[in-house]
């Protein structure tokens, strides 16, 4: 199993809006193989830099299933107008991606 996150720091006041384009996206997720579950998750507001923490948290089979899924045309079409909202962030999103350790 592969779970890819991204962490995104969006500045304060753009938090409904983030929310908004991840509600309202079609991501096709649910048509890719080894594609489980999807999550947004909301964090901690760091009110010393302005930000509210969210992640995007996908869970697949494999993490070719998460690598093919980056190379579809669902991929290309569920990120085409990633830059047209109105959110604000504080840099680029980060990635991170983890194997599960079976067993653990």
């Amino acid at each position: 199993m592969y779970i890819a996150m991204n962490r995104f720091k969006v500045q304060k006041g753009s938090e409904d809006a983030f929310e908004d384009v991840w509600k309202n996206r079609d991501s096709s997720l649910s048509a890719m193989q080894g594609f489980k579950e999807f999550h947004l998750l909301r964090g901690p507001v760091n009110e010393t830099e302005g930000y509210t923490l969210f992640a995007s948290h996908t869970v697949w089979a494999s993490h070719e299933d998460f690598v093919a899924w980056t190379k579809s045309e669902n991929f290309r079409a569920a990120h085409r107008n990633t830059g047209t909202s109105k959110v604000h962030y504080l840099g680029h999103p980060q990635f991170e991606g983890f194997s599960v350790v079976e067993g653990a």
